[in-house]
This record gives C-alpha cells, structure tokens and sequence, in this order.
C-alpha cells in the first residue's frame, strides 16, 4: 500500500506540473528564443532545422510538459528585448544569471555549469589577464558575459575590446590574424573552433577564468520579470528530466565532459 501510495502521489505531482506548464504557456505552446549560432548548444544543420543541446533539452522540457515548443531566432544580444516585447515566452540560449540580468528577468535552476576559456594562437604566450592582453585585440560575442567581463576587467587596462554578433566571426577573424584571442565558453571553442582545421593553430590559453558576479556559474532558462507560472513550470520540468537522467545524458552526448555558460 505505501508503493501505491507513493506511485500515486508522483503521478498526481507530475500531472500538476503539466497542468501548470500547459496553463503558463498560451495554447499549450511554448515558445523559446534562441540564437542558433553557437554549437554545440544551438546551431542550424544544413538543411536549416535547429539542433544542439539547448535545443534537445527544449524540445525535452515541452515533451515532458505536453506543449508545442515553438522556437524563436535572434541575434544573442536581441534575446532581453525580445523577451520583454513578448516575442517568445522564455530564453534558451546557454545564458548564465548574472546580477546584471536578474534584475531584468527571473531564471530556471541550473541546466549545466559554467566555463569560461581565452583561446589564442599556440606558443602566443597570452594568459587570461590584463597584463598579459595589454595591448592585444580579444573578440567576444555581443550581448554576452564574456563581453561585460572584458569591459569590466581588462578594458580599462588596455585590452582592445572587439564585438561581434556572432561566434562564427570571431573565430575567422581569430584565424584570420584579425584578432588575438576570444574569450569564449570552453566547450563552444572545443567542438566548434578547435577540433576543425580553422582551429588547428589554437588551443586554450591558461586556465578557466571563475567570477560569479559577471561570468556567472552556469547555464539557465530565463522568462520575464514575474513570470512565475512559467518560471515554476519550466523549473518542474527540469526536475523531473534531471531525474530520468535526460539532461546528463544530452550533456554527456553533446559535451563530453565540457560545460557552457555565455
């Protein structure tokens, strides 16, 4: 009897959270902006669908919840304003929770963790830190927590601060001996830039660069300020696929052992 009671209690939670997802999402859809220019979390196959983990684990949460997902693109640093302006219903794009986004948007629990990496031409020498950048060109993705760590940072200490809208640039001009380095989020530049003959010249420079308050220490799902339907429906879904082993299964299948964070 305590089994039965167990199993029925489970069921009937399950059920309050698709009910809860269904009713925060209008006519049981779900609509996620994402920026579907950074593999391997989002990125296009050639025949134009989207794929990659955020993308999976997406489609997973709306599964889960019995909702259409319905996938939004933009540019990274578009997401906030399409957010507030109601374009879609929540940001899934690798985004880390910083103070500075908190005080804009609510977010999900931890998807996955963080990782920051400076990558640069083998035998440059170069280290994550001003002194070692004095001077040098370092590309980052416009909008990102990468770009407001430079700013914040090293800027200041003579580090040319480039922008870019998007990662495929930033690794052309890096190949192309337009820029110095990138910071960027480790896993990104490990499938994405470094295991392709672009990359072949590159690896990551110096150990990973851990500061919570702008980097962030992990990857989440952000919805609008006060948004709290959605936000604990989202939230029961990941719970619930966390405990199927859904999201270590795609994180292992995607990343390896990496991680993400922008």
């Amino acid at each position: 009897m305590k089994h039965y009671r167990v199993r029925a209690l489970h069921a009937i939670a399950l059920a309050f959270a698709v009910t809860a997802m269904s009713s925060a999402c209008s006519a049981a859809t779900l609509r996620f902006g994402t920026d579907p220019s950074y593999p391997p979390y989002e990125y296009k196959r050639p025949d134009g669908s989207l794929a990659g983990l955020d993308i999976e684990i997406g489609n997973a949460i709306c599964a889960a919840a019995q909702v259409k997902c319905v996938w939004v693109e933009s540019s990274f640093d578009g997401l906030v304003a399409g957010l507030q302006s109601r374009k879609f219903d929540a940001i899934n794009a690798s985004m880390a929770p910083t103070a500075a986004r908190r005080a804009v948007m609510d977010f999900t629990q931890a998807v996955y963790p963080a990782d920051i990496r400076l990558v640069a031409a083998r035998g440059s020498n170069l280290l994550p830190d001003a002194a070692s950048l004095t001077g040098k060109r370092v590309g980052v993705l416009q909008g990102s927590t990468q770009a407001a760590f430079v700013k914040s940072a090293w800027a200041q200490r003579g580090v040319i601060l480039q922008e870019y809208p998007d990662q495929d640039s930033i690794y052309a001009d890096l190949a192309n001996g337009r820029l110095d380095a990138t910071l960027v989020v480790g896993s990104a530049a490990r499938l994405g830039f470094l295991s392709k003959p672009q990359g072949a010249r590159f690896d990551f420079a110096g150990p990973r660069i851990d500061d919570p308050a702008i980097l962030g220490a992990s990857s989440v799902i952000g919805v609008r300020k006060g948004d709290g339907k959605t936000l604990q429906a989202l939230d029961n879904a990941l719970d619930r696929l966390r405990k199927d082993g859904t999201i270590d299964r795609l994180q292992k299948q995607y990343l390896g052992d990496g991680q993400a964070a922008k």
